[in-house]
């Protein structure tokens, strides 16, 4: 403006002294008789062209500044207008937008620092301090050296990845995108930038990674095939694991883009196949299991799954097959059937052969036993053979009595359904007190039992009674010979389960060397002569098979509990 003024003011003073000379040179040759009027003259005429002269300078000047004003308009409007366009872009998009204007290092953000990140606007730094120090610790020195290489660069376009902290102090990984804006001589002046939250996609990829390295690791070979192929049935193949390479023999470049076919056999399974065609056509997952062939012809077990995988337009586009070399499972199954079958058959072999032995050895021992009776009835004076009679009687009545005890054992094994009915705990108790009386009255025991006498348990009646007289035979069998026998006798409710409690304070078993066998057949822990292993191995045969069990917690010379469970 000043420099404008200045040219004006010296164009005037050149034209003054032009007009000056112009007049001098003029006056000379025409001489005015009253030099007034020649003053007055020269006045008019110096005032006249400097007028005009001024008019054609004002002229040029208004013409000037009403072009400079239109163009400091249409660049006002052309301002607005951008700044209309990014204030709407900046409500349009979700990401965060920066303006930093680096010589003054002055950043404005938009509102997606506060809806993407949560910050309040007291909470955001108007510098590059602030926004640095929102970076993660093992992001910000490479993000920073990127930056300020780049802007030494003086390049236009800058993106980088990093963390950025929220408010919460969580941290959200971001896309960041920045363009440089230069004065004529190549400073950089202003960045504007775009901050994108990509934590959702960042976890997808690790998602994927992790899926790609179970895929490509995993023992079970994987087949991907396309929706779409040109094959009348079977899908076209876009991809196999090293497991498939390795399971069938095929190498991926010559099986891609192949149909998937696993009836490749001679032997094919009807049923497996048209449960295969059925869920393909009907585009639903399915299981497989069928013989199928290597690449040198070898059959070999597959189990297979299709399972059908839609894209976001609830299309189908792709099936994905788990498959698994099951030849050697299908092998021991066969083996296991095969097993079962010998068990079985020898377990009626041997159910047979019991019934049998002990029907056929009934009959002699009876007849032994008869003739030992009415031995009974002779003199015999030879002391000798007295003793060898006696021996003979004695043997004769415990091969019986074993023999008994085994056919008591083989129906308990062999009875699939036992009758139950509810039944009075007390009254089973009082007949089994009755039944050992003798043995009671010659031991003397302590009885405490702890029995509500209106209390039933639905149960067999026998069983419970045979389980009930074993351990009270056992308790008065193996008493302390230095304490009074004491024997507790409770049940209560647990689950809507009656558990039944058995204490004693009798000898006791040492559960340390013995635990493993205290319900074994004919397992002995003391030296009595009746003792014959067998009581408890019936109390737990009858209490599991009317689905109930038992547990025994016991110490020498201290005593014995079992707990059963109806």
């Amino acid at each position: 403006m000043k420099s404008k003024t200045n040219q004006i003011i010296s164009i005037f003073i050149l034209f003054s002294i032009f007009m000056a000379i112009v007049w001098y040179k003029f006056s000379n040759k025409i001489h005015f008789e009253n030099p007034l009027f020649n003053n007055l003259i020269k006045d008019i005429i110096f005032i006249l062209f400097v007028g005009l002269l001024f008019r054609y300078i004002l002229s040029k000047n208004d013409n000037r500044n009403i072009r400079i004003l239109d163009k400091i308009r249409t660049n006002t409007n052309e301002i607005k207008e951008s700044n209309e366009k990014y204030d709407i872009v900046s409500k349009a998009t979700s990401d965060t937008i920066w303006d930093w204007k680096i010589q003054e290092d002055s950043i404005t953000w938009n509102k997606g620092i506060a809806s993407i990140f949560g910050y309040t606007e007291d909470q955001v730094g108007n510098t590059s301090a602030w926004w640095f120090d929102k970076i993660h610790p093992e992001d910000s020195i490479k993000m920073s050296v990127k930056l300020y290489s780049f802007i030494e660069q003086k390049s236009e376009k800058w993106q980088d990845q990093y963390r950025f902290r929220c408010s919460d102090n969580t941290y959200k990984y971001v896309l960041d995108r920045g363009f440089l804006l230069k004065d004529k001589e190549g400073r950089a002046l202003r960045m504007i930038g775009a901050i994108q939250d990509i934590t959702k996609q960042k976890q997808e990829e690790q998602n994927l990674k992790l899926l790609e390295t179970v895929v490509t690791q995993t023992k079970d070979a994987v087949v991907i095939t396309k929706s779409d192929s040109e094959s009348a049935l079977f899908p076209n193949i876009i991809y196999v694991n090293d497991a498939f390479r390795l399971m069938t023999g095929h190498k991926s470049e010559n099986i891609l883009l192949k149909p998937f076919n696993p009836f490749n056999t001679d032997n094919l399974d009807h049923n497996e196949y048209e449960k295969f065609c059925s869920a393909l056509a009907e585009k639903r997952e399915c299981q497989i299991e069928t013989l199928t062939r290597k690449k040198n012809k070898e059959e070999y077990w597959v189990r297979f799954s299709m399972i059908p995988i839609y894209n976001a337009d609830k299309e189908l586009s792709h099936w994905i097959s788990i498959q698994k070399d099951v030849t050697a499972e299908r092998k021991q199954e066969k083996e296991k059937e095969q097993l079962i079958r010998e068990l079985t058959q020898n377990n009626k072999d041997l159910k047979q052969f019991s019934y049998i032995t002990s029907h056929n050895l009934r009959a002699p021992l009876s007849n032994l036993i008869g003739l030992l009776n009415l031995i009974e009835d002779i003199t015999i004076t030879d002391s000798e053979l007295l003793e060898i009679i006696n021996g003979f009687n004695k043997s004769t009545h415990l091969l019986n009595e074993t023999i008994n005890d085994l056919v008591k054992i083989i129906v308990i094994k062999d009875q699939i359904s036992i009758q139950k009915e509810n039944v009075s705990i007390c009254e089973v108790l009082e007949h089994v007190f009755n039944q050992l009386q003798f043995q009671i009255e010659q031991s003397e025991p302590v009885l405490k039992v702890n029995i509500d006498p209106i209390e039933t348990i639905y149960t067999n009646k026998a069983y419970l009674e045979s389980i009930l007289m074993n351990l009270l035979t056992n308790s008065i069998k193996y008493k302390s010979e230095s304490n009074r026998l004491k024997i507790t006798i409770s049940t209560k409710k647990i689950n809507n389960k009656t558990v039944l409690k058995f204490k004693d304070n009798g000898i006791g078993i040492d559960l340390k060397r013995n635990s493993d066998h205290v319900f074994g057949l004919y397992q002995r822990f003391h030296d009595y002569p009746d003792s014959k292993g067998l009581g408890l191995y019936l109390v737990k045969s009858q209490i599991e098979s009317l689905g109930g069990n038992i547990s025994i917690e016991s110490e020498v010379n201290k005593g014995t509990q079992f707990t059963l469970t109806f």
